[in-house]
């Protein structure tokens, strides 16, 4: 059972939340990565690439820190909440929309947010322009069709939900992981698993353009590992977890 004493301290860190931090690169409550210093707004502008006047659909693209992975966002609500991971086309079978994308030469894995849905390509020699195309009349002939996005029995990941078995520490590393550091992922295409805390090391799974991005390492230490060593004292360090088949590829 939660107790009184964790909901209090959760409260205490959510007050502290809202003061803009001096420390470890972090601004207004936004993660500065340092491998890409400005904001996305002017990083990875948003330009149409479809309208489609006579079925409302306005697809924008949206580069990533990952040149192997593009974010496009077709303006509909995708899921409620969390994120969805394909990493191939056999984990395709719960949702009739990432079927539809793995036939596209080139695609390699899918991750379906609230709002977007990150592409990633096979090879870096298939250029985006290629696949780009296909990706748009695929979005748009699905929304046409009337299919469910995701099946009814498949729901998002909760790995950051509380539970009755969190302590302090782990309760106090999910609120933050939740509320502070998966949404500016997630801005970047990408998406971080909580996977466990033990011996003070916080191990986590990177998803959608984080998974092969050239600078996750970064983004893990000098992002996420500060700024959970920031709130949480106990946190040691923080590793990245890989699936036997992503840890086979490397």
């Amino acid at each position: 059972m939660a107790t009184y004493t964790r909901v209090g301290r959760l409260l205490g860190i959510a007050a502290r939340m809202s003061r803009p931090l001096a420390c470890c690169g972090y601004q207004r409550a936004r993660l500065h990565w340092p491998s890409h210093n400005t904001l996305i707004s002017n990083r990875c502008p948003r330009s149409p690439h479809l309208v489609l006047p006579d079925r409302t659909m306005f697809i924008q693209t949206q580069d990533t820190p990952n040149p192997n992975s593009l974010k496009f966002l077709p303006g509909r609500v995708l899921l409620e909440s969390g994120t969805m991971n394909f990493a191939s086309p056999r984990d395709a079978h719960s949702s009739p929309l990432v079927k539809q994308l793995f036939r596209i030469d080139g695609v390699k894995s899918v991750l379906l947010g609230p709002d977007f849905i990150t592409i990633s390509r096979t090879d870096a020699n298939i250029e985006w322009k290629v696949i780009k195309p296909d990706v748009f009349a695929a979005i748009m002939d699905f929304f046409s069709s009337g299919l469910p996005i995701v099946n009814e029995d498949s729901q998002p990941s909760a790995d950051t939900a509380p539970s009755d078995d969190d302590d302090e520490v782990v309760a106090m590393i999910k609120e933050l992981l939740d509320t502070r550091i998966r949404p500016t992922v997630q801005e970047d295409g990408g998406d971080v698993l909580y996977r466990g805390f033990e011996d003070g090391i916080v191990k986590l799974k990177l998803q959608g353009s984080c998974t092969s991005c050239p600078s996750s390492i970064i983004t893990l230490k000098n992002g996420i590992q500060n700024m959970l060593q920031f709130y949480v004292p106990e946190v040691e360090s923080v590793e990245q977890v890989k699936d036997e088949e992503e840890s086979a590829e490397v």
